[in-house]
């Protein structure tokens, strides 16, 4: 019974119901990215350099044959030239959370602190020295 205890406090920790919901809005952002360079950046990027549509491109090593069954093998780059352009879309995107936090979070400097008043020992020896003195 105490190891489900231990995993329900483990579970309901604040930070793990905050990695949870990073990872649910993660997946979302990953989705909408996606979707942003295959629908419109990479469509755009194939305008302006020639009408090219980057998903086709490839490398073919063997064709299909339908005489034999046999399916096409091919390096689809043009796909890879994609996935690119979208880890730097996300990547870039995180940059500018982390960021914006950081700035967010930045400690003030403060002013030194200054110094704590002698203590009784410190004080008697100061009166012990003064007096040896004169």
């Amino acid at each position: 019974m105490g190891f489900f205890k231990e995993f329900k406090e483990f579970a309901m920790r604040g930070n793990v119901i905050d990695l949870a919901v990073g990872v649910v809005i993660g997946g979302a952002f990953g989705k909408i990215v996606t979707s942003l360079v295959d629908d419109i950046v990479m469509p755009a990027i194939g305008v302006v350099i020639g009408k090219v549509d980057f998903s086709t491109f490839k490398y073919v090593i063997t064709e299909a044959n339908a005489a034999t069954g046999a399916t096409e093998v091919a390096i689809r780059y043009g796909s890879f030239i994609n996935v690119i352009v979208q880890f730097t879309i996300i990547a870039f995107c995180i940059f500018l959370v982390i960021k914006g936090l950081n700035s967010l979070s930045k400690e003030k400097p403060t002013e030194p602190a200054a110094e704590p008043a002698p203590s009784k020992e410190e004080l008697l020896l100061t009166e012990i020295r003064d007096l040896l003195k004169k």
